[in-house]
């Protein structure tokens, strides 16, 4: 049997690309007649993605037969400045096409190449399947999200081709308005769908992106078949072949180094009694604009008396579209703290910048967690068995809290159709109570809830689908078989 190479595009934020190298870290483990190279797009929004392939590669036990090509820059990198943020990632993407074909011809005229056998490209990436077509070789979209979402998008695409329905005509805030589709059991409220359904651009981004997809190959989707059951089983009537692989997590994070500014918040948590401790974060892009929310998050955490950590981050600049939060100096959180609340909860609680989410989800102190309801999050809960209170920010999390609340039934919510300032297509929520927040924390943090329960099966579930025998082992052979035999 030949040795055969794949091509991997992920998308240029740290998120798509630990997912995407992570699942072909486990690809080469696999099979020893297997190659990748990841062609690493540069994008001013995520400058850490190009030291974090650097981190690895400089890794005595990093794997040879992962390599990694650093595609060329944009050539005009101002021109961003003044794209819609849709038109951004259209343009981020259509002008690496010859890169990528050339890094490609690269590939296939080195000495002793392996025999390409067909390009992964991130759900985001969906053009590159034009340049796949171009080797004559089969493309397979890499899908981030959660089968649910997958379906949802499909779904959306079908609805907008078949019956011409224009989401951008809906009321995203008339709640009253439902929409059954096939991937959810519940039918799903207009209120949850995301910002970008009610956008012209965002829209056409959207659609054209789903029609891309089921042209494809087959759909690799970051989750596994206990988790997702009714979503994925809706896709047994179609014509688009569903991997499950996950929960593809990059665990390895809870044991290593511990960098020197998160020490001080592990040593914090070895102190704290078993399952005590709330976490708050909402991921490496989420901030609140507004002070009174920061107040009334606060006055939650202060009533409810709970162990808690919080990373909380200063907003970017207005109109900084590539900007990141950044942390707090002591005399910023001071200020934006309501007067005396770190001194009155020393004895419980610790407010951070960032937070080295895994490791501190992995802390057996941990004990449930307020989450932006972002994919890897959900996925990260699960895999350590913490549940979640939720509160969606922006992108499809507004969605995913509706499915691990009202369908899974493996979180508790806050809020389900929160819309932070990045949404500016459909105008922010309004802040939400410390009464609220309250209700939602000491409802996650109950010791012997049905939903502590479930996640702690789930949490097993997780590990045995990774397992050999298991439904994702399974799914990751079924498809090494499937491009062993590409033709």
């Amino acid at each position: 049997m030949k040795k055969l190479q794949l091509v991997f595009v992920p998308c240029p934020g740290m998120g798509h690309v630990v997912s995407a190298v992570e699942f072909a870290k486990l690809l080469i483990n696999r099979h020893h007649l297997l190659s990748i190279t990841v062609l690493i797009i540069r994008a001013p929004f995520d400058p850490n993605v190009q030291a974090y392939t650097h981190s690895l590669t400089s890794s005595l036990s990093f794997p040879e037969r992962l390599q990694f090509t650093l595609l060329p820059p944009h050539p005009d990198p101002t021109k961003y400045q003044t794209l819609h943020s849709s038109s951004l990632m259209n343009s981020l993407v259509e002008t690496q096409k010859p890169n990528v074909k050339d890094a490609v011809s690269k590939l296939n005229s080195a000495t002793d190449s392996p025999r390409l056998a067909g390009f992964v490209v991130d759900m985001f990436c969906t053009a590159m399947i034009d340049v796949a077509t171009e080797f004559r070789v089969p493309t397979m979209v890499f899908f981030t999200s959660s089968a649910a979402f997958l379906g949802f998008k499909l779904h959306i695409h079908t609805l907008r081709e078949r019956d011409n329905v224009d989401t951008t005509e809906l009321n995203f805030k008339d709640s009253g308005t439902e929409f059954a589709i096939p991937c959810y059991e519940n039918r799903v409220p207009v209120s949850v769908f995301p910002s970008v359904m009610f956008d012209r651009d965002w829209t056409l981004f959207f659609l054209n992106n789903a029609s891309r997809i089921k042209k494809a190959k087959g759909v690799i989707v970051n989750t596994f078949q206990e988790l997702e059951p009714h979503a994925l089983h809706s896709f047994s009537k179609g014509d688009l072949t569903v991997y499950p692989i996950g929960p593809i997590l990059n665990v390895m994070d809870t044991k290593t180094t511990i960098t020197q500014r998160s020490d001080h918040v592990m040593e914090w948590l070895d102190d704290q009694p078993p399952s005590a401790v709330l976490f708050l974060c909402f991921g490496s892009r989420g901030y609140f604009d507004e002070q009174d929310q920061v107040t009334e998050i606060a006055r939650a955490l202060e009533r409810s008396g709970v162990h808690f950590l919080w990373s909380l981050r200063r907003p970017p600049p207005k109109g900084s579209a590539f900007e990141v939060p950044k942390d707090y100096s002591f005399s910023e959180l001071e200020e934006v703290l309501p007067e005396g609340f770190l001194e009155r909860t020393a004895e419980i609680g610790r407010v951070i910048g960032w937070a080295p989410q895994p490791q501190i989800l992995a802390h057996t102190a941990v004990g449930g967690f307020v989450s932006h309801c972002g994919w890897n999050s959900i996925l990260e809960s699960i895999y350590y068995g913490v549940p979640i209170a939720t509160w969606p920010l922006y992108a499809e999390q507004q969605l995913n809290a509706f499915q691990v609340v009202r369908e899974l039934k493996i979180s508790v919510e806050i809020c389900m159709d929160y819309r932070d300032e990045s949404d500016a297509t459909v105008g922010k929520s309004g802040v939400i109570s410390a009464e609220r927040i309250e209700k939602g924390i000491k409802e996650v943090m109950q010791k012997e809830s049905e939903v502590r329960k479930k996640v702690k099966h789930m949490s097993e579930m997780s590990r045995r689908a990774l397992m050999e025998g298991g439904s994702s082992y399974s799914y990751v052979g079924r498809f090494i078989h499937d491009i062993l035999n590409w033709k």
